[in-house]
Parts: C-alpha cells; structure tokens; sequence
C-alpha cells in the first residue's frame, strides 16, 4: 500500500449515502448466499476456562467531546452487550459482529452516541460500539482463533493518553458492511463472555480445555510520517509471540500493518 493514498478524499453526503446503501447490500446478500456457517447459539453456562481476558473503561474525557456521548456509549453497549454475551463458537463456525448484533436502530433502544465520520467526531444511533469490537478484536488476537475480516481504523483522531495497547490494536466497525469477522478452525469450541461493571467494559474467550499456548502481542516500526499533501500519517505493524506452557517462545507471527491519517500534530509537546 503506497500511504499517499491516504490523503483525504472529500465526497458529497449524496455519494457517501449511496455507497453506504451499495456496501449494505452487498453483505446482505454475502449472509443470505456465501457458504460460511455463522455462530449463533448461546452457551446458558460459561465455559470452564479463561483463554484471555480484557477491560477497557466505559468513560474517557475526550478533548472537546461531550461526556453525555460516553453515557450515551454506556447504553448503546449495554444493549449490543446482550446480543453477543455467552455466544459460542463451535469448530468450523464464524462470528460476525453486526451479524449477531444487528442493525442499531432507536427501536431497539440504541441512542445517539460518538461516531468518527472521516476523522471528526459526529454523533449517530448506536454510536460508541467501536469500543467493543475494539475489545473483541483485540482479545482473540490472544488466542487460536483466527481473524477473517477486520478493518483498521483510517485516521488517529486523539493522542496517546495512558494507552498500555499498541497503536492499530483495534478493530473500526459500521453496520454492516465494516464487520469484524472471527472463525474458529480449531477442534474446540470457544465462547465469548462480555459484561460491563459500573467502570469498565470486561471481555473474556473462554474454552473447555486449558490454553495449550499463550501469546504477546507487540508493535515494530512505529513512526508518523509526514505526506506530500501536508498531513502526518501514523504507521507500524503488528506481531505476536507465541508461548507453550513452558513459557518458551515457539513462534513469531506477522499480525497486521496499520497507516492512520492523525487528526492532531504528534510532535508537539504535550500531545
């Protein structure tokens, strides 16, 4: 990927409405038509072990967003929350996030919160669920499962703030067509438990068996780059170590690589 592609296209609403309607569509018809088998049973309990687990907090004071935005995520989350919780993945089986939890309409309760449309903060129904995908995607990546469809996300809007995940961690989601896609091509199944406390949004793959291995995930050649077109472009790649029981380092994957447009300077002072 040449990163100068990355310079930001203006298009008209009217074209971002259509494309928006074309891409609907088409994975529309990809759930009606193509041969993947998707998880949809629940699990009434929790499997016996912990693989991974995760929390992230449900309120952050972002710079110039309004906090009523987080409480809103706070309710959109709890309700797309009980659409995935105890979801389990049987051998063979793929997850899909939008298609377990469906379209975020105001009838089913959802309300206004932050959305990021091309690099600026907006609000919209459902708005707040990146958190979520973010947690998942960044949870499996610690486990045998294997990511089939992600999409990072395209600009960097806030500078680091006690961040402990690195940079491109995350997973960016829009119904339905940004879909975050997980398969289980292991012989077990594998469950994912998700719950909010009154601070935290918790996540956890669960299986029946112990972990046979564990993982570090790690970034190399992180740097902003500054383009052509006058804007910087954040980059680095993504690997993961994988350790068996003894502790002993039995491989080194090749994750991802991520480019983001940055929505502030990174070199000033302070962030």
């Amino acid at each position: 990927m040449h990163v100068n592609s990355l310079k930001p296209i203006k298009r008209s609403s009217f074209r971002i409405f259509l494309g928006k309607k074309a891409y609907r569509l088409k994975r529309y018809t990809e759930w009606v038509f193509d041969e993947k088998k998707y998880a949809k049973n629940k699990g009434e309990v929790k499997l016996e072990h912990v693989i991974f687990k995760h929390k992230t907090p449900l309120l952050r004071q972002l710079k110039d967003v309004d906090m009523q935005m987080q409480y809103n995520k706070v309710t959109n989350l709890k309700i797309a929350v009980k659409k995935i919780n105890r979801i389990v993945i049987q051998p063979g089986e793929t997850f899909s996030y939008w298609k377990t939890i469906g379209a975020t309409t105001k009838r089913k309760g959802y309300v206004d919160g932050m959305i990021l449309h091309y690099g600026k903060v907006r609000t919209g129904v459902g708005g707040g669920l990146c958190q979520l995908s973010n947690l998942i995607y960044w949870m499996t990546l610690h486990t045998p499962l294997t990511v089939t469809e992600r999409y990072r996300h395209s600009y960097d809007v806030f500078p680091d703030s006690k961040r402990s995940q690195p940079f491109g961690s995350g997973a960016t989601c829009a119904y339905n067509y940004l879909d975050l896609q997980i398969k289980n091509e292991t012989k077990e199944p594998y469950q994912l438990v998700i719950y909010l406390t009154d601070v935290s949004l918790v996540g956890e793959w669960r299986s029946l068996n112990i972990p046979t291995n564990t993982y570090k995930v790690y970034e190399k050649e992180h740097q902003f780059t500054l383009e052509q077109w006058g804007g910087y472009v954040r980059h680095n790649t993504l690997h993961r170590e994988i350790y068996n029981r003894s502790n002993e380092c039995i491989d080194d994957e090749f994750i991802t690589e991520n480019h983001a447009i940055t929505m502030y300077e990174p070199f000033l002072t302070g962030g």
